[in-house]
């Protein structure tokens, strides 16, 4: 039995859901849960969470996602990409590379961004994109995003390929419109693959059909992430053999249970990792505790 993360290389054509299904499938248990929905038609880097995984999941840190995409300039659509209904088309040829690069940097950085009507947003308990599926539109509040970077990969017109390393919740599908409504002529996105997302990358990801193998050869911990790996960005606080057995009978340990000298943490509200031998044993919040010398821990989640 595994616990931790999977990093699926999901295909074009099914949900984030039916991924989590077939990952269900294949190792043989129902704790399976997936962060980050990517839309069908995108591929690229799901993490899966898996048994012990799936607790880690409210304290991963996904604000930071790179993309790779291609946007179709002269069509705008329905959706926003070349899955939807064509609502208009005009000439991409005036368009140039310089054009297209002027325009990038004009969406780089703090942007205020409205999520398009395909979407699983929820008004009134209701998804975005059923609304939309039965021709309604709403009005949606504008979100704040951050785009890091916006490079330019490939001019060939009509297809532009670039790559995007933006903040959680941004829509690269309203991107792409955006960008195709400031050209003059439209654009939709044609292709969308995931390359990051937070500390999981591509280079560590695994194709369904390589999981199922991976799974009949036994070697599946090659291919985990383990929780103590996926909250790296928490500091860290390793029990010593007293904080080991207090948290195992559900005390929130004191720092003389750790192996540090001094205080890995100072700051109250502060969430970190109580650790034994490199393997997750808790997520804890280091609290402030007035003028006391030592930091207040008390458990958030156990991982045993």
């Amino acid at each position: 039995m595994i616990n931790g993360f999977v990093v699926i290389d999901k295909p074009a054509g099914i949900t984030s859901h039916d991924v989590v299904s077939r990952v269900r499938r294949i190792l043989g248990t129902r704790k399976v849960g997936h962060t980050g929905t990517l839309d069908p038609f995108a591929t690229g880097v799901l993490p899966v969470a898996v048994n012990e995984g799936t607790k880690a999941i409210p304290f991963l840190d996904e604000g930071v996602k790179c993309y790779e995409a291609v946007m179709q300039l002269g069509v705008s659509t329905d959706t926003l990409d070349m899955t939807g209904a064509t609502l208009r088309k005009a000439d991409w040829l005036p368009v140039t590379r310089d054009k297209v690069e002027s325009v990038l940097k004009q969406f780089t950085g703090h942007l205020s961004q409205i999520p398009p009507m395909y979407s699983a947003i929820k008004l009134n308990g209701q998804p975005l994109y059923k609304l939309a599926r039965q021709g309604q539109v709403v009005e949606r509040s504008a979100r704040e995003i951050d785009i890091h970077s916006l490079e330019l990969l490939l001019f060939a017109p009509p297809f532009v390929s670039f790559r995007v390393v933006c903040s959680r919740g941004t829509y690269v599908r309203t991107l792409a419109d955006d960008m195709g409504e400031i050209l003059g002529c439209g654009g939709a996105l044609k292709e969308l693959r995931r390359i990051a997302s937070g500390p999981f990358e591509i280079s560590a990801s695994v194709s369904l059909e390589g999981l199922k193998e991976a799974a009949q050869d036994g070697i599946l911990e090659s291919l985990t992430v383990s929780p103590y790996a996926a909250l790296s960005h928490m500091p860290e606080i390793p029990l010593n053999d007293a904080g080991l057995a207090h948290v195992r009978h559900g005390r929130s340990p004191e720092f003389s249970d750790s192996e540090l000298s001094v205080p890995a943490v100072r700051d109250g509200g502060t969430l970190v990792r109580l650790t034994r031998n490199r393997t997750l044993i808790a997520v804890a919040e280091r609290r402030s505790c007035g003028n006391a010398a030592e930091p207040h821990i008390v458990l958030k989640r156990v991982f045993m």
